[in-house]
């Protein structure tokens, strides 16, 4: 095998080895589309890896709010187990605008913590030559912007007619692991900063309650060995917003 050929090969292999060792995972974004005061909202998604995400919010005035978000992931396969979960809060700020008041802005910041646990096996011709176990907690720091329309598309299915809505998130998450282990031996600790993307799109069922698709990258800003951008946001799920008040007119 020609020589540039064998290094390809071996940057890919780094690479993919990398991905599967990633500690930090990143939660769906909260995007609860608040609009009037005592709103509620709640959603709840998950991934075709298992990774579930339960995400709550709460105007307690017309402009402010408070969200609590948090998720787990239980996988055991023959190659590698996860286990990862996590726990976030934060506030902020949402205004709806545009002709109809159909258009919303979210501002919010928050921190959490998260654990994660990551047992990788290697095989050579099915013969299992290592094992590795990758232990750590982190914490994070995240500032996140929404815009979402409440304007409603049309998409027909199976001769009834449901309203699409659309928005975005962009989050900026600051993370640091603590306690971090590699097959029970202390390593140094480390921090990344990740830009992550989210888009979504939401199908009316009702006016409380809508279906979800989510889809969404992760960029983490600083090279490092095990906190990296390892993993995307691929989830479906269903969302509520109930107990608003309606605006005066």
């Amino acid at each position: 095998m020609p020589l540039k050929y064998k290094l390809l090969t071996l940057v890919s292999a780094v690479l993919l080895m990398s991905s599967c060792s990633s500690i930090y995972m990143p939660g769906v974004p909260n995007t609860p589309m608040l609009t009037t005061k005592g709103e509620v909202a709640a959603g709840a998604h998950v991934s075709l890896r298992g990774n579930v995400n339960i995400n709550t919010a709460y105007a307690f005035s017309d402009n402010l709010a408070a969200m609590v978000n948090f998720g787990a992931m239980n996988s055991e396969r023959s190659k590698r187990d996860v286990k990862h979960n996590y726990f976030e809060f934060g506030g902020g700020y949402f205004k709806t605008f545009g002709p109809e008041d159909n258009r919303i802005l979210e501002f919010y910041a928050g921190m959490g913590t998260a654990s994660s646990k990551r047992v990788v096996r290697n095989f050579d011709d099915d013969v299992l030559i290592s094992t590795d176990i990758y232990d750590a907690d982190y914490t994070k720091m995240f500032v996140q912007a929404n815009y979402s329309s409440k304007k409603t598309s049309k998409v027909r299915l199976l001769g009834v007619d449901f309203g699409l809505n659309y928005g975005t998130a962009w989050r900026l998450s600051f993370a640091s692991t603590k306690d971090f282990k590699l097959n029970g031996v202390p390593q140094i600790n480390e921090d990344n900063i990740f830009i992550e993307p989210v888009f979504f799109t939401r199908m009316v069922l009702s006016d409380q309650f809508q279906l979800q698709y989510t889809s969404g990258s992760n960029i983490g800003l600083r090279n490092r060995k095990f906190l990296n951008a390892g993993h995307s946001v691929f989830t479906i799920g269903a969302v509520i917003n109930v107990g608003g008040k309606p605006k005066s007119k």
